[in-house]
């Protein structure tokens, strides 16, 4: 059963705070996914992965990218996952249809939306109901993150 991480976003868009989450993943080994259901945000995300810091960048790719299983972090509109990602985020309204081989399932939303908020409730009771663990994570006035359920 996969963990579902919810992360609710009210102070910066998710392509801010996105890579730093997706660096310390990398930082840790994982293979990771980005599951969105607007291309164009995906594009924004991917412009800032390349830019991720003046000396750095993190590296990805998608289905157009050559050899997508040999990228650490994979952008897609769909559920594949060619890079055997067991971390995946969900941004953009997309949502885990499946959770097959996923240890986390993350969905990040816009706090300040309230469709987004309610997309975002109903998701968390779908997860209940299926028994997965949830964990609620909100940033403090630092910026850190903060799981409020804890």
């Amino acid at each position: 059963m996969a963990e579902v991480w919810f992360y609710m976003l009210e102070r910066e868009p998710v392509d801010a705070v996105l890579p730093g989450l997706l660096a310390r993943g990398l930082q840790r080994g994982l293979r990771l996914s980005v599951q969105s259901n607007d291309v164009e945000a995906l594009k924004l995300l991917s412009d800032k992965l390349w830019a991720y810091e003046d000396v750095a960048f993190l590296a990805h790719g998608d289905a157009s990218t050559p050899m997508p299983e040999k990228q650490p972090i994979y952008l897609t509109t769909a559920e594949d996952n060619p890079n055997g990602a067991t971390f995946r985020f969900y941004i953009a309204g997309a949502e885990p249809l499946a959770m097959d081989g996923l240890s986390r399932a993350s969905i990040m939303f816009d706090g300040n939306d309230a469709a987004a908020l309610d997309h975002a409730r109903a998701l968390w009771r779908r997860f209940r109901g299926e028994g997965h663990e949830i964990s609620y994570w909100k940033q403090d006035e630092s910026g850190r993150w903060v799981n409020q359920a804890a």
